[in-house]
């Protein structure tokens, strides 16, 4: 079974969709997380669940 990172993103109401669209997007591209859950408050908050695949490395004698 795979072993995940989590990041916990609060975006305010006030934020517009073209501009979460750009920090997921920032997270994506540059951190190599992935949506693991969005939620959409009815007061219009975000709430997002990012993850990320952990990497063991096995050391080699």
């Amino acid at each position: 079974m795979a072993e995940y990172t989590y990041l916990v993103l609060s975006l305010p109401r006030g934020t517009t969709r073209d501009t979460a669209r750009q920090i997921l997007t920032e997270h994506a591209e540059r951190g190599g997380w992935e949506i693991d859950r969005l939620r959409l408050y009815p007061d219009g908050r975000r709430r997002i669940q990012l993850r990320r695949k952990v990497i063991r490395q096995v050391r080699t004698f």
